[in-house]
C-alpha cells in the first residue's frame, strides 16, 4: 500500500507530506484547489510523463515527488528490480519501496528506486504493479485486450494453467525449430549431394590430420638443412670422438696424475678436475654430433614423399578454399552432410513425430484452458451484472467475449478476450471502450474492480472523480462499492460526492492558501478529524453557505456509513 507521499516544488505545491492508511481515503476540496495537481505529481513518481512546467514558478532548479510503499517481499515489483539488476538487499522485511522522481526545470527528469538510479521505463514498470489510476477518461486499464484476458484468468484462478501452457508453447516452439533446422539441412545437403559425396570421398582418401602441414614442413626443412651441413658435422665428430679424439690421451694423463696425487695433492687435484670436465664436455659434444648426424642422415625418397604430401594437402586447400589445418574439420563436415542425406529421413520422421506430439500437448491444454475461460466468462458476466443496477446501469449488460482461434495460437493460448457492453436494450453491443460514455465507463470499471476485488489488481487503486455527474442513490452505491473494495486493497478517491466522502476511513481536504499577503498561493492538504470532516461534507451538500440542515444531513450520512 501507499504509505507516504512527499511533494516538493511541483506547480502550486511548495512542500507537502501526506501519510496514508489502509482502507478508503477520499480527497475533497473546491474546484481548482489542486486535486489534479496532486494526482499529476503522484503519477510523475510512478513513471508518468515529465514536463518542465511542473516545476513550481520561483522555485529552485527542480521539483521532486517521493512515494513510499509497504508491500510484501513476494510482490511482482521485486521481480522487476531483479530483472533490471537492481540491488534489493537494503529493503527490510516489510518490503518498503521508495519511488522518487526529480523534475528538472530544463525538462529532463531523473528516476530512483530506493535511492538507486533507474530508467524511467523501469520506474514506470514498477509503478504499474503498485498503483492503478482510473478516471472517466482513463483507458490504461482497459484499452489492451491482453489486460482483459489477464483479468479473466485472475478471476477464474487460471494463472497456473497459463504458466503451464506457456511451458508447453516453449516446448512446441523448440520442437518445431529443431524440425525446421533439420529440414533445411536436408534440403541444402540434397542440393549438393553429388558434390558432397565426391568431396567426402576425396578428402577421406587424402585423410588430412590436424597440424600435419606444420610437422611435415618442419621435417622437410630439417632434412634439407642437414644435407648441407652433414660433411661439417662428420668432420667435427671425427675430431671429437673419432680416431683423432684427444679423449684417450686425456684419460691416460688423468690416470698418471692420480697415481701421483698422494705426494702433492694441492698441485694435482685441480688439474685432474679440469681434465675430467674437459673429457665430459667432449663426450657430451660427441653425443650431440651423433644425434645431429642421425637427423641429417635421410632417405631422399622420404624427402620426395614429404614434398608430394605437402603438395597434395596444399592443392586440396586451394581447391576447397580453406587453410590446410582446416581440411580435417571440413572432411568431417562433408562426411556429416553425406550422413545427413543417408540417415536424415529417419531423423526427420523422429523430429516430425516429436513436433506433432508437442502440438498435440499444447493443443489439448489450450482447448482445456479456452473452455475454462468460457465458463469463467459466464460467471464474471453475472457477477459484474449484479453490481450494475445500484450504479444506475440496470438496463446495461456486461459481456466477456472469448473468441477461440486455433489458427492463431500463442503462449497464453488461442483466445482473444475482450470486455463488451450493451448500455441499453435494443442497442448494438460493442467493446467497452467504444460503447460506454465517460460516466458509464467509470461505473463499469468500478463494478469490475469490485468483483475482481484482490484478484489481478494493484495493491493501491486511485479513482479520479468517477462519481462526476451522478448523485443521490447512485453516488451512495459508488461509495458503498469503493468501501467494499477498500476492504481488500487500498483505495484513494478524488470525489465531489458527499455520499462517497462519508464512507472514508481517511478524509483529506485539499485547499489553496494565500501567501506573501496574497501575492501567491499554495496548495495545502489537511487530514480532517470528525468535526472538521462533518463540516466539509456539509459544505459538499450545501455549497457556499453551510446550514444547520446541511450539518445534520452530514451527520446522518456519516452515521449511515457506519
Amino acid at each position: 500500500m501507499l504509505a507516504r507521499l512527499s511533494i516538493r516544488d511541483i506547480v502550486l505545491i511548495e512542500r507537502l507530506d501526506i501519510e496514508f492508511s489502509r482502507g478508503l481515503a477520499v480527497l475533497t476540496g473546491e474546484t481548482g484547489a489542486g486535486k489534479s495537481i496532486l494526482l499529476d505529481a503522484f503519477a510523475l513518481a510512478l513513471g508518468g510523463r515529465g514536463d518542465a512546467a511542473l516545476v513550481r514558478h520561483g522555485a529552485a532548479e527542480h521539483g521532486q515527488v517521493t512515494a513510499s510503499f509497504d508491500v510484501a517481499k513476494t510482490h511482482p515489483a521485486f521481480a522487476i528490480l531483479k530483472a533490471n539488476g537492481l540491488d534489493d538487499r537494503e529493503v527490510d522485511e516489510s518490503g518498503e519501496l521508495i519511488l522518487r522522481r526529480v523534475q528538472l526545470a530544463d525538462g529532463r527528469t531523473r528516476a530512483f528506486i530506493n535511492d538507486q538510479s533507474v530508467s524511467v521505463q523501469t520506474l514506470k514498470a514498477v509503478g504499474a504493479t503498485l498503483v492503478e489510476i482510473h478516471g472517466q477518461h482513463d483507458e490504461r486499464a482497459l484499452v489492451d485486450a491482453a489486460t482483459h484476458r489477464r483479468l479473466l484468468d485472475a478471476f477464474a484462478g487460471l494463472e497456473k494453467d497459463v504458466v503451464s501452457l506457456e511451458a508447453l508453447w516453449e516446448g512446441r516452439r523448440t520442437a518445431r525449430a529443431a524440425l525446421d533446422a533439420h529440414r533445411a539441412g536436408m534440403e541444402r545437403a540434397a542440393r549438393e549431394a553429388d558434390y558432397l559425396r565426391h568431396a567426402a570421398d576425396e578428402l577421406k582418401q587424402l585423410a588430412p590430420q590436424d597440424g600435419e602441414e606444420t610437422s611435415l614442413a618442419e621435417r622437410r626443412t630439417t632434412m634439407m638443412q642437414g644435407e648441407k651441413i652433414a660433411a661439417d658435422l662428420r668432420e667435427a665428430q671425427e675430431v671429437v670422438g673419432g680416431h683423432h679424439s684427444p679423449v684417450a690421451a686425456l684419460a691416460s694423463a688423468v690416470r698418471r696424475l692420480e697415481r701421483r696425487a698422494g705426494t702433492a695433492p694441492q698441485l694435482i687435484e685441480p688439474a685432474v678436475r679440469a681434465i675430467d670436465a674437459a673429457i665430459n664436455a667432449l663426450e657430451e659434444a660427441d653425443q650431440h654430433l651423433n644425434a645431429a648426424l642421425a637427423a641429417a642422415d635421410f632417405d631422399p625418397l622420404e624427402l620426395e614423399r614429404i614434398e608430394e604430401r605437402l603438395f597434395a594437402l596444399r592443392a586440396a586447400a586451394r581447391k576447397y578454399s580453406t587453410p590446410v589445418d582446416s581440411l580435417a574439420a571440413l572432411a568431417a563436415q562433408y562426411v556429416a552432410d553425406v550422413a545427413l542425406i543417408d540417415a536424415g529421413a529417419d531423423r526427420l520422421v523422429a523430429l516430425e513425430k516429436a513436433a506433432a506430439e508437442a502440438d498435440a500437448r499444447y493443443g489439448a491444454a489450450a482447448a482445456k484452458l479456452s473452455a475454462a475461460r468460457a465458463k469463467a466468462a459466464d460467471k464474471l458476466n453475472k457477477a459484474v451484472g449484479a453490481e450494475l443496477a445500484p450504479l444506475k446501469l440496470e438496463r446495461a449488460k456486461f459481456m466477456t467475449q472469448v473468441e477461440a482461434d486455433e489458427a492463431a495460437p500463442g503462449p497464453q493460448g488461442i483466445d482473444r478476450v475482450e470486455f463488451w457492453v450493451q448500455t441499453n436494450p435494443g442497442t448494438r453491443p460493442g467493446p467497452l471502450m467504444k460503447v460506454a460514455s465517460g460516466g458509464e465507463l467509470s461505473r463499469f470499471l468500478l463494478a469490475l474492480k469490485v468483483v475482481l476485488s484482490d484478484k489481478g489488481s494493484a495493491p493501491t487503486l486511485v479513482f479520479d472523480e468517477i462519481d462526476t455527474g451522478v448523485g443521490g442513490a447512485v453516488a451512495d452505491a459508488i461509495g458503498a462499492r469503493l468501501a467494499r473494495l477498500a476492504s481488500k486493497v487500498q483505495v484513494m478517491a478524488v470525489t465531489h460526492a458527499p455520499q462517497v466522502a462519508a464512507r472514508a476511513d481517511q478524509h483529506l481536504l485539499i485547499s489553496k492558501a494565500a501567501l506573501d499577503k496574497g501575492k501567491r498561493v499554495a496548495t495545502r492538504v489537511a487530514a480532517l478529524e470528525q468535526d472538521h470532516r462533518r463540516e466539509e461534507i456539509a459544505r459538499m451538500l450545501a455549497g457556499a453557505e453551510i446550514t444547520a440542515e446541511a450539518r445534520a444531513a452530514a451527520d446522518r450520512l456519516i452515521k449511515a456509513a457506519g
